[in-house]
């Protein structure tokens, strides 16, 4: 039997809930975009009317005045946009409870068994985007396919311009509807890929699949078998509740407000950073082994950065035993240019009852103390207790401290 996967992504969705919320904003050039005294000042998400004009997600705030003078803008609610999702989520689970959430504004769907229930695939995919639609004012775009690789590709380059907002794709059609698109279409391609395909005169998705599997997978390892695989429409993976999925890791990034290429600066932040990632390992009762630290340079004409990651002799929780290998892995191979981003993750997860004893230092006290910290910011607020360093003119910490995703909630 072959399986119905559904990907179900919200239209402009951020800009769509501002329409929800007000409606005299309905067949105006809506932008959402945050502060444009900063680089947040970017275009989080753009109605159709705003499109039109050529408004594009990531755009400037600046760009889109030339382009656009009438154009609304909305500083976003973060917080707001949670609260439809998780909604949307509660709609998807009343029609099936294998949900999995992808992003804020997509979610996977496993219909598989329901047509008895809901009818065929496409009649499923119009029942559930009426639903979203009455429920919360805004449009859904859903892709289906046999698995999510198909569902993906189905809602990313046919659904969205579909005027139902549906498109199936499937084992039969896979190659003749996706083979002719430019190779920068196939879900997992991005610039650079793009650029080294280009360089093996691989144009299409078409290309890319008549190349021998073995090539792929000798030059680039697992992501060169999977992007093959990916041009096929093969996809292994399943669908699974979100609340039934294990942690594999927990981690914090985020974009900066300016360029940063002052050393002892990028190092405040890199402790915030990890303050956070030790702060929700210990929520979830974990400690981890492998630290990764990622950094992405300030020009986007000639992308620079890293992803770096290192296991640690024993698994931990601590702040300050991690922040030393985030800052011996940024010191090892940041180039010296100004940095744009900084992530930091720990993963190798496991119970933090797994602790190896050692006679030198007290490492119970240490979680015990982390977790003593973790309650009074839960109760008082991130900035009631905090690191002096975060006094210092490098620290994000007051600014981003009532924000969600860097935005205001």
């Amino acid at each position: 039997m072959h399986k119905i996967i559904l990907l179900a992504d919200m239209e402009s969705f951020y800009a769509s809930v501002e329409i929800a919320r007000n409606p005299s904003l309905q067949g105006k050039p809506v932008v959402v975009c945050g502060d444009p005294q900063q680089r947040r000042g970017i275009v989080l998400a753009a109605n159709r009317e705003a499109k039109a004009y050529g408004i594009e997600t990531a755009m400037g705030a600046w760009e889109c005045k030339s382009l656009c003078p009438h154009a609304v803008f909305i500083r976003p609610h973060m917080q707001e946009y949670i609260n439809v999702s998780l909604q949307m989520t509660e709609i998807f689970q009343r029609f099936t409870d294998r949900v999995a959430p992808y992003s804020i504004d997509e979610q996977f769907l496993d219909m598989t068994g329901c047509e008895n229930l809901f009818g065929t695939p496409q009649e499923m995919a119009l029942r559930i985007n009426k639903e979203i639609q009455k429920e919360t004012g805004v449009r859904c775009r859903i892709g289906i396919g046999e698995n999510p690789l198909q569902a993906k590709m189905a809602c990313d380059r046919f659904a969205k311009k579909n005027p139902q907002g549906v498109f199936q794709l499937n084992c039969e059609n896979y190659a003749f509807l996706t083979w002719p698109l430019p190779i920068r279409d196939l879900f997992g391609v991005g610039f650079r890929m793009e650029r080294n395909l280009h360089r093996m005169a691989v144009k299409t998705i078409g290309c890319l699949a008549a190349l021998p599997r073995e090539k792929m997978k000798s030059r680039w390892g697992i992501n060169g078998e999977v992007l093959w695989l990916n041009s096929h429409g093969i996809d292994y993976s399943n669908i699974h509740s979100c609340s039934t999925e294990k942690h594999k890791g927990v981690g914090h990034s985020m974009t900066l407000p300016r360029d940063y290429n002052h050393k002892g600066k990028i190092e405040v932040v890199l402790l915030e950073i990890t303050e956070e990632v030790c702060r929700r390992a210990r929520g979830l009762k974990k400690i981890g082994q492998v630290v990764n630290l990622y950094c992405r340079g300030a020009d986007f004409n000639n992308p620079t950065g890293f992803s770096r990651q290192k296991k640690l002799a024993e698994p931990t929780a601590v702040t300050m035993d991690i922040y030393p290998v985030v800052l011996k892995l940024f010191d090892i191979h940041w180039n010296r240019l100004p940095v744009r981003a900084l992530g930091v993750s720990l993963s190798g997860l496991i119970e933090d009852q797994y602790i190896q004893l050692s006679l030198l230092e007290d490492k119970e006290k240490k979680i015990q103390l982390g977790r003593a910290m973790d309650e009074v910011r839960e109760r008082f607020g991130i900035t009631s207790l905090f690191r002096a360093s975060s006094l210092t003119s490098g620290s994000q910490l007051f600014d981003r401290a009532h924000k969600i995703g860097g935005h205001e909630a």
